[in-house]
């Protein structure tokens, strides 16, 4: 069985991603919760068991995989409905994917994840609006394609886990999206496991940053 190292989940969206995908496919693993450090940096404390210092991180047997991405890669090599079945949406599910794994950066600076957070963001700066019409550009493109109601067809895969996080910060940020962007954000926060996942944070010490 695996065994998934995660941090906070009140405030880590990188171990939401892989945690949401095992948890609603039905992947059996076994969860290792490790807290952020108050105030001081963790990278120490998780060498322990993440080669990079980072979560998330996966330890199946003798192998470790850390990173997210590579994580939900891992794990597709066992379990294929990881990614969505038909080639043309499991192309666009991985590049869209990766657009988030390595884009996005004024959403992630500007709402870093706090599952507690409801309250409106005061500004919403050009930056995070250039972001925000992309992600409605993207998911549109996803939906038209695909059909929905997920975004890469009629089953939640990897790229929903990815998104998982910005439906977190939509929500308790009030961020200004479109009536499609709501429809999945309200979606996806209806999983019982986004439902655990958010109960839990909510029981966890709270961080001074």
């Amino acid at each position: 069985m695996y065994t998934l190292w995660i941090a906070n989940k009140n405030y880590s969206s990188w171990s939401l991603r892989p945690w949401i995908l095992l948890k609603t496919l039905n992947i059996p693993f076994e969860e290792n919760l490790c807290f952020f450090e108050n105030g001081k940096s963790s990278h120490d404390k998780f060498r322990h068991f993440s080669p990079s210092g980072l979560v998330p991180c996966l330890v199946d047997g003798q192998q470790t995989v850390w990173d997210s991405l590579a994580i939900c890669e891992y794990v597709a090599e066992e379990f294929p409905q990881v990614w969505p079945q038909e080639k043309r949406a499991r192309a666009w599910a991985r590049s869209a994917s990766a657009e988030m794994h390595s884009g996005f950066m004024a959403l992630r600076q500007q709402c870093p994840m706090d599952v507690s957070r409801q309250a409106p963001l005061a500004v919403i700066s050009p930056e995070l609006q250039d972001n925000l019409n992309r992600l409605q550009q993207l998911w549109q493109e996803g939906f038209e394609a695909f059909g929905g109601p997920w975004l890469a067809g009629n089953e939640f895969t990897a790229v929903d886990a990815f998104y998982a996080p910005v439906a977190f910060r939509i929500y308790g940020y009030q961020l200004p999206v479109n009536n499609m962007v709501k429809q999945w954000v309200d979606r996806i926060l209806t999983l019982p496991a986004m439902k655990a996942w958010r109960e839990a944070s909510l029981e966890e010490p709270h961080i001074e940053h």
